[in-house]
């Protein structure tokens, strides 16, 4: 499991013309799936964003997480992190799990993260999406518990 964790000062995401979520201060995440992950890989994950300490105190340390911000999660799902670029031009997306396997633990990434006390929107699983975004920093990370 993967992600790539933005801090935003706001972001959306787009099917077509419709809009489907938006955030206001909080993180974007992009979400990969892979092979072998399980529910408790997508708790642990949930439960590291909702505590990752990347916003500033006053002092201009990273010291406060979302939860202390009250800021917003927009979590898309992007199986192409899960992608293998080592050999060729051409990525390999063989890491990645397969959609009936991914969607379940997407919903328990979602659902822990919320549970969590975090307000959460997300993009639509397997859609071609357009994500809009202002990255407040910048500050981009990627955790990766594979």
């Amino acid at each position: 499991m993967r992600v790539v964790v933005q801090r935003v000062s706001r972001a959306g995401v787009r099917v077509g013309e419709e809009v489907i979520a938006e955030i206001g201060n909080g993180l974007l995440v992009f979400l990969a799936i892979e092979r072998g992950d399980g529910a408790k890989q997508a708790e642990a994950l949930a439960d590291k964003v909702a505590h990752l300490r990347i916003f500033e105190d006053a002092a201009g340390r990273f010291q406060r997480c979302l939860l202390e911000t009250g800021g917003e999660a927009l979590v898309v799902s992007q199986f192409t992190l899960a992608a293998d670029c080592r050999s060729g031009r051409r990525p390999s997306f063989s890491r990645a799990a397969p959609p009936e396997e991914a969607y379940p633990l997407y919903e328990v990434f979602l659902e822990t993260l919320a549970a969590r006390g975090v307000p959460v929107r997300s993009g639509r699983f397997q859609a071609r999406m357009a994500v809009d975004l202002v990255n407040d920093g910048p500050v981009t990370l990627v955790i990766d518990l594979s």
